[in-house]
């Protein structure tokens, strides 16, 4: 843990983001790992927690790796446009609103969409990234009194981790990353979880969700790598399904907090599952 800068951590939220269950991944993270994948990125905790000398991550949101790749070549461009957005509601539907217009959205540059997407991120309703199936941006202002729009500290000290080590972003099916992964890498899967129920699943931040088709497919993924001799950790939610899924693999149940459902009475602790193929 010595000489990794603290300020290396998130720079938005993220439905199912990792950073309360750090203590417990790290807890089962193996030692002597030459690099990193994490083929669902999503906000990137354990990635910033663990700051890697080698790191291959992805995510299919193109938005989402659009902000890290901003923010590894263009931060402090990044950070001048962010100080150009206001906290009120109509400076937030009309930045909301850029991608309904396509043409023009795609004719902004990247600063200005990875700006888009961390101001929307900082100010909308409990910072849910979700889509709708045009997958345009769709969630709602959340008015909140001083939201952190602007965090330049941490967005300069990811910025010096990028640069300081060999990261390589992308935005494609996580089946293609097979060949990037050699023997040696440690794989972290934090997929979109399996739903408790049929009216807890979450998978609006991307078009087309994920169905349990989805995840036996990434199971087929996980036993590719165990064939190869890759240690893989993934995380998902404790079900039935998957837990006679993944039998065959070490299983660990742990606690999370989940705050996404609206009725505030639904909160609280759940099970989750730490699923790997090694001791």
């Amino acid at each position: 843990m010595s000489g990794k800068n603290p300020l290396v951590a998130p720079v938005l939220k993220w439905v199912g983001g990792k950073r309360q269950l750090l203590d417990e991944l790290t807890k089962y993270t193996p030692k002597g790992i030459k690099s990193y994948c994490e083929p669902f990125l999503g906000g990137g905790a354990l990635l910033f927690h663990l700051q890697p000398k080698v790191a291959f991550v992805n995510d299919i949101n193109k938005e989402l790796m659009g902000v890290y790749e901003c923010i590894k070549d263009n931060v402090e461009e990044l950070i001048e446009a962010l100080q150009g957005f206001k906290n009120d509601a109509d400076t937030f539907y009309a930045v909301r609103n850029w991608d309904r217009d396509r043409e023009a959205y795609e004719n902004r540059s990247s600063i200005e969409k990875a700006a888009r997407i961390l101001y929307l991120n900082k100010t909308c309703y409990n910072g849910l990234y979700r889509v709708n199936n045009a997958g345009e941006f769709n969630s709602p202002f959340g008015n909140y009194k001083n939201p952190n729009i602007v965090n330049a500290p941490v967005l300069r000290a990811v910025h010096a981790f990028f640069e300081s080590c060999e990261i390589h972003f992308s935005s494609v099916d996580y089946f293609s990353l097979l060949d990037q992964i050699d023997y040696g890498t440690f794989v972290y899967l934090d997929p979109p979880y399996d739903p408790v129920s049929d009216t807890s699943s979450f998978t609006g931040y991307s078009k087309g969700g994920f169905s349990r088709e989805d995840q036996a497919r990434l199971k087929k993924f996980c036993d590719y790598l165990d064939h190869k001799g890759i240690k893989f950790m993934l995380s998902n939610s404790s079900t039935e399904f998957i837990r006679d899924l993944y039998s065959f693999y070490r299983i660990e149940t742990i606690q999370a907090k989940r705050n996404i459902n609206s009725d505030p009475t639904k909160r609280g602790d759940v099970d989750e599952l730490i699923i790997r193929n090694y001791k």
